[in-house]
């Protein structure tokens, strides 16, 4: 398991330290680990917990990590990311109004939390507020997803890492998920990027796999 700054693994499952104590977001279990709140990370709701869970080796999160969250709906992952970077910053871009309504919400008791109501198309209309980022993580339903990160990972920095959660059955409901998967590592590595892992998320996303790739 690779080095985790306020992750804790008990019996298998991960736990974040809570950056606000006795606050919950989605109802999540909450337990004292040596007298520290932790709040567990379902990887039932967390497809970057699933990602752990199956094995995922890379974790570049830490205390000052600047964050480009792509998708990030209400807010869940976004809340256990916010309690990892608890000196950096996560820019939070999510296009549909009421998960947006949600995700306020949790902005609002976070404050390296910054939520951005806009299309993630569209780069060029919050990338000179986002500036530069050490971490890019998209998980967007829609066909052109790779197209999106790409045109997104201008931001990246040189050596940032990138986490593409690939939804095939929204990019092509014709193709086997494992051809899907190849395409969009294909194009990553065409663009410039080293792909470092791809894990598959059955189980807990079904035609799901996440690709890690590195500027």
């Amino acid at each position: 398991m690779p080095s985790q700054f306020n992750v804790k693994w008990v019996d298998g499952k991960p736990y974040t330290r809570s950056l606000i104590p006795d606050e919950s977001e989605y109802w999540e279990v909450h337990r004292k680990i040596n007298g520290i709140e932790y709040r567990y990370w379902d990887p039932m709701r967390s497809k970057l917990a699933a990602f752990l869970v199956r094995g995922g080796k890379t974790f570049p999160f830490g205390m000052k990590s600047t964050v480009l969250y792509l998708g990030a709906a209400n807010g869940t992952t976004v809340s256990h990311i916010s309690d990892i970077a608890i000196q950096g910053r996560v820019f939070a871009v999510e296009v549909a109004k009421n998960p947006f309504r949600e995700l306020l919400t949790v902005a609002e008791k976070r404050n390296n939390i910054i939520p951005i109501l806009e299309d993630a198309n569209h780069p060029e209309i919050y990338s000179r507020l986002v500036g530069r980022i050490d971490i890019m993580y998209q998980d967007i339903s829609q066909r052109n997803q790779t197209e999106i990160f790409l045109r997104n990972s201008s931001m990246l920095a040189p050596g940032g890492i990138g986490f593409l959660m690939v939804k095939a059955r929204c990019i092509d409901v014709t193709v086997p998920p494992a051809k899907i998967f190849k395409t969009s590592r294909d194009e990553l590595e065409k663009a410039g990027f080293k792909v470092l892992e791809t894990v598959n998320l059955e189980q807990y996303e079904k035609d799901h796999a996440a690709i890690v790739v590195q500027k």
